[in-house]
């Protein structure tokens, strides 16, 4: 029998180095079998390295928090909590980037990531969470099913990772606030 534990932990600015090149390879994997998260093909691994370094600063602020999911020594998933900057939204983040690698699909590994996320931006004193995700995608139907509300279609929203345009829908989420006993 496999050992299938799933365990998650959070990426800070520190780690990033150490865990870049793991989350690159996820980034490809996943836009080469289809995801819509922001990069269309050919996605070489230096630009998604690239993509990773980048995080160090939202990190480093604590405006972003990643999460990784492994499997032994492998990565298979991952998800990004984007805090709103604005005066106006410290009630508000937005899930992005929620990846998990095509191999290891349909195990709760999504599940158990939004619920990290989720928890996380409670304890942030964070209400709201907005997304988005190409529509039609196995994606949609997950957020559904875990809670989020459709909000609406934007046709034509992004080019697809192989070519043409891929209409998005917006869900949210309220999150019940954290407490002090």
């Amino acid at each position: 029998m496999s050992d299938t534990t799933v365990r998650i932990e959070p990426v800070s600015d520190r780690d990033l180095n150490r865990v870049q090149r793991p989350l690159a390879g996820l980034l490809t994997s996943c836009v080469e079998a289809g995801a819509g998260i922001g990069f269309v093909l050919p996605l070489s691994l230096a630009k998604a390295e690239r993509f990773w370094a980048g995080q160090a600063g939202a990190l480093e602020s604590g405006s972003s928090h990643v999460w990784a999911a492994w499997q032994k020594e492998a990565l298979v998933g991952t998800v990004t909590l984007a805090l709103a900057r604005q005066d106006n939204g410290g009630h508000r983040a937005e899930v992005t980037k929620l990846m998990v690698h095509p191999g290891t699909r349909r195990q709760g590994i999504a599940r158990l990531l939004l619920n990290t996320l989720e928890n996380k931006a409670r304890a942030l004193g964070r209400t709201l969470l907005v997304l988005d995700t190409v529509t039609g995608g196995t994606a949609e139907g997950m957020y559904a099913r875990l809670g989020y509300r459709r909000v609406g279609v934007i046709p034509d929203f992004a080019a697809g990772a192989n070519g043409g345009f891929e209409s998005t829908t917006v869900f949210y989420k309220r999150l019940s606030p954290v407490f002090a006993a």
